[in-house]
């Protein structure tokens, strides 16, 4: 492998925001974060050390649909 194409990769830190609505289970967070690392290493070849995932749970009443929010939808 050449030192340019080994610095490249090396450096890389692919990152995942993932946008949910709040009310997900600590361990459903984890699964999130687990299968997208897998998949984010399978895809990319990235050393899952170097993968992070950020979970951004949304409040109910901050997400809207088709112009009503999640929580007055009842979801």
């Amino acid at each position: 492998m050449s030192e340019q194409h080994h610095c490249r990769k090396e450096s890389s830190m692919p990152f995942a925001q993932i946008y949910m609505l709040e009310g997900r289970t600590p361990e459903q967070k984890k699964a999130v974060i687990e299968k997208v690392t897998q998949a984010l290493h399978e895809a990319t070849s990235a050393p899952k050390e170097s993968i992070r995932v950020w979970i951004h749970e949304m409040p109910k009443e901050n997400w809207g649909i088709a112009g009503v929010s999640a929580k007055d939808l009842g979801r």
